[in-house]
């Protein structure tokens, strides 16, 4: 019963601006001045710190212009990119002509990701590529014998890696303890990209992950899930299972200075309308936490 109390309040509270924030994406020119002042701004409630971004995988059938375009529209200003949009094995001259048309659209490129090495030619070209295109941060995949090349890349290069979990099925890092465990005592820019989705799917609290393991979390992928199990299918940010508000609100008591990057999985090919909601959503409830 709580819970139900608390959604409807939720859908109350925020649909003023879960609709604006769909009509902005949409090209609706209505826009009052309080949600415009949202758009293309850091999020920063109270203490709150972090910023909401992109993956760029949400958009896997759109060119790099196209995601650029939709996640302006969004009223997004941060991106990591997949390899969908900037090829792992692009140029010098390709990876930083694609970085310059991430800046000229006024948008960050703060990192990569998924990126998986399964050997160590693909994880020096990682570094290489994140470096050349000014990245701070790749979330990747590195196989378990390779997590000691990694560390040493990481100092050499000052970038972060941040391993990302993928529920039920992965035979690497199915859950947060899972990578945790193997980076724990590696240096301090190895930490973890938490999928809440992927978490809350292998039967996890995404909650505990982000208290438990704050002091590695670099980045997040915001979702939501039909089911806390294997079949859990992403749904709009607010029609799922996941309690969300809960969430953020873990955010904020272990003072998260990441990014809260979205990841949508759902309609591959009309992308933009689950997204839009799903952005208005989460700026709808950190206007009211």
């Amino acid at each position: 019963m709580e819970n139900t109390h608390r959604r409807n309040f939720l859908k109350i509270t925020t649909a003023g601006v879960v609709g604006t924030s769909i009509g902005v994406a949409l090209g609706e020119t209505s826009v009052n001045v309080e949600t415009e002042k949202l758009r293309g701004q850091e999020t920063h409630q109270g203490n709150n710190q972090f910023n909401l971004g992109m993956a760029s995988y949400t958009f896997r059938n759109f060119s790099l212009d196209e995601t650029l375009t939709m996640t302006h529209r969004l009223g997004l200003n941060r991106i990591a990119l997949k390899s969908h949009h900037l090829p792992l094995e692009s140029s010098v001259d390709e990876i930083r002509a694609a970085a310059d048309k991430v800046k000229a659209a006024n948008i960050e490129l703060y990192g990569c990701g998924v990126v998986y090495m399964k050997n160590e030619a693909e994880v020096h070209r990682a570094f290489d590529y994140a470096e050349v295109a000014g990245m701070r941060i790749i979330i990747g995949v590195p196989e378990h014998h390779l997590l000691e090349l990694v560390n040493q890349k990481v100092q050499e290069f000052d970038i972060k890696l941040a391993i990302h979990n993928h529920g039920p099925g992965d035979e690497r890092y199915p859950s947060p303890q899972s990578a945790y465990d193997r980076i724990k005592d590696l240096d301090h820019r190895m930490g973890l990209c938490l999928d809440i989705g992927h978490t809350v799917r292998i039967g996890l609290d995404p909650v505990e992950a982000a208290e438990k393991f704050f002091d590695r979390l670099f980045d997040v992928h915001i979702k939501d899930v039909s089911a806390a199990a294997e079949e859990g299918k992403t749904v709009e940010i607010g029609r799922g299972i996941i309690d969300i508000p809960k969430f953020l609100q873990a955010l904020l008591k272990i003072n998260y200075s990441g990014t809260l990057a979205f990841e949508f999985e759902k309609d591959e090919t009309e992308t933009l309308p689950g997204v839009a909601e799903s952005v208005g959503y989460i700026r709808g409830v950190l206007a009211v936490i």
